[in-house]
């Protein structure tokens, strides 16, 4: 009797201990293959490098690729929520495969960590959290550099998409506020291997800059276009276009053009004083050392910048719950809405309640592609 007492005694203890030290489960989509690859791996790299412990908890992490389509997004995302009970999701790094991910991050209630500035009807974020600078943020930074250049009218080249589309909104409310005039635009698809037609459109209203709305190394064939057709403006890119894909692919013709990116490609080059400074060089040193010098891009920057978040709320959360249940997932909602001013690899956060975004405008820094490399451009 006494030692069947001590068993039970004994099971009782174990059954505690495991279900106070549930894994932490973790979803990751990422565009691995097709036209947003070039975003998805170096995050996908950047995971490696995470620990495999937060706050005394064992991290299980799957990581599917999305192959840059929203319907394998979403049943990635699906696959997380029903089969691996994950307590967060990661991703998907392309504009139109997160929208699409975010309904099953709503619908389940589970936290989403979009890797790519998606925008949302207001309350369909509710479950979403944005790791990049948001295209209004970004678009203020742009805006900035062109007025102090004189520039008066902007030729847009984007997307068909939902970046692209999000893009011309953010450029058009922030250039009228300018009293600057965005004077054509043409789009093409992710796939669309040239665009000769829309440049010698876009030529013939003689913008005086032309902003190049596109990713990764996907934003170089518009833009060697754009040279290749005789523009002699500013060529101006969005932070999608913040890798060096774009140099290696675009060569000589990208020389000397605008590109707005958060602080993390450029630890280096920013001030002493900047707050992101040196977790940017941090991110940079630790990335750099595992995949060679220069490999960085600000993608990877978000991977990096999504362990930060976790090592700060997932604490918070567990003397709430434990994890694999609601209530977890909940709690870590409520610790990212709380969490208050968080400094970042790409700038400082603040998530409320109210703002799923977080990013100042004083985030965006402009860059400039001198010899090859990557400048400050004021």
């Amino acid at each position: 009797m006494t030692l069947n007492k001590t068993l039970v005694a004994a099971a009782t203890a174990l059954l505690a201990i495991t279900a106070a030290h549930a894994d932490i489960t973790i979803g990751v989509s990422l565009p691995m293959t097709g036209p947003a690859s070039g975003l998805g791996i170096p995050m996908n790299n950047q995971f490696k490098l995470w620990p495999t412990t937060i706050a005394g908890e064992k991290v299980r992490m799957t990581i599917l690729d999305d192959a840059t389509d929203p319907t394998k997004g979403v049943q990635n995302a699906r696959r997380f929520v029903s089969d691996d009970k994950v307590d967060i999701i990661i991703g998907s790094a392309a504009t139109p495969v997160g929208i699409a991910m975010a309904d099953v991050a709503l619908e389940s209630k589970t936290v989403q960590l979009a890797a790519t500035p998606i925008g949302l009807p207001p309350g369909k974020d509710a479950w979403t959290f944005r790791l990049p600078q948001s295209n209004e943020v970004m678009a203020f930074a742009i805006v900035s550099l062109m007025k102090k250049q004189g520039v008066k009218t902007i030729g847009f080249l984007g997307y068909t998409d939902a970046y692209g589309e999000q893009w011309l909104k953010a450029i058009t409310a922030e250039a009228e506020k300018n009293d600057i005039k965005i004077a054509a635009v043409e789009r093409f698809a992710r796939t669309d291997t040239g665009v000769t037609a829309q440049v010698l459109k876009l030529n013939a209203a003689n913008p005086d800059a032309m902003l190049i709305v596109a990713s990764g190394s996907g934003a170089a064939m518009p833009h060697k276009a754009v040279v290749e057709r005789g523009f002699k403006g500013k060529i101006f890119q969005t932070h999608a276009a913040a890798t060096k894909d774009l140099m290696r692919i675009g060569g000589k013709d990208v020389e000397g053009s605008f590109v707005v990116s958060g602080p993390a490609v450029v630890g280096d080059l920013l001030p002493d004083s900047h707050p992101s400074k040196k977790v940017a060089m941090d991110f940079v040193a630790k990335f750099d050392k595992a995949y060679g010098a220069g490999s960085h891009n600000q993608f990877a920057g978000h991977a990096y910048d999504a362990l930060i978040v976790l090592e700060k709320v997932v604490p918070v959360a567990l003397k709430k719950a434990k994890p694999g249940t609601p209530e977890f997932r909940a709690a870590l909602k409520d610790a990212i809405e709380g969490m208050g001013r968080t400094v970042f690899s790409h700038g400082v956060m603040n998530w409320t309640a109210t703002d799923h975004w977080g990013y100042t405008l004083e985030t965006g820094v402009m860059l400039k592609v001198v010899n090859g490399d990557w400048a400050l451009a004021n």
